[in-house]
């Protein structure tokens, strides 16, 4: 038999391996590949600041009024007791209500008025209410009866 003889490490030059190096590039792109697919996209916002325009149309928000009619016959103009139960033309609730009015017609603004009247409301205490509301000629009336939620 024939005895091999080995040649030291420094000797053998097995010159630039280039396979290794094509793996690990591959590996890379395929990483940066993969994660393209996870950025988000960044979008503006255009956000308008309030007082930034000028508006020249009124709200869309209207003004919202509930009225309570008691079995009493007692107003109450949003939760406040107006006016006497046993008063008819309702004064107090007609000047609050043309306040209201005026103020939500300089803001061009809707007033919606909601009626709540207990299941016992004396039926004239309602007209009353009812003709308040047509003298300041408020037409978005609803009418529930039963007491406030």
């Amino acid at each position: 038999m024939k005895k091999r003889k080995h040649k030291a490490s420094s000797d053998s030059n097995l010159g630039f391996q280039i396979a290794p190096m094509i793996d690990v590039v591959f590996v890379i792109m395929l990483y940066f590949m993969v994660m393209a697919g996870a950025v988000q996209k960044e979008n503006s916002h255009n956000t308008k600041l309030p007082g930034t325009e000028v508006s020249t149309e009124g709200e869309d928000i209207p003004d919202e009024v509930s009225i309570n009619i008691e079995e009493d016959g007692q107003v109450s103009l949003n939760d406040e007791p107006v006016d006497s139960p046993g008063e008819a033309p309702l004064p107090d609730l007609l000047g609050n209500l043309n306040q209201l009015k005026l103020s939500s017609d300089a803001a061009k603004a809707k007033i919606l008025v909601t009626i709540y009247a207990a299941d016992q409301a004396p039926y004239q205490r309602i007209i009353d209410v009812l003709d308040v509301l047509g003298q300041l000629k408020i037409e978005n009336v609803t009418f529930q009866a039963g007491a406030a939620e």
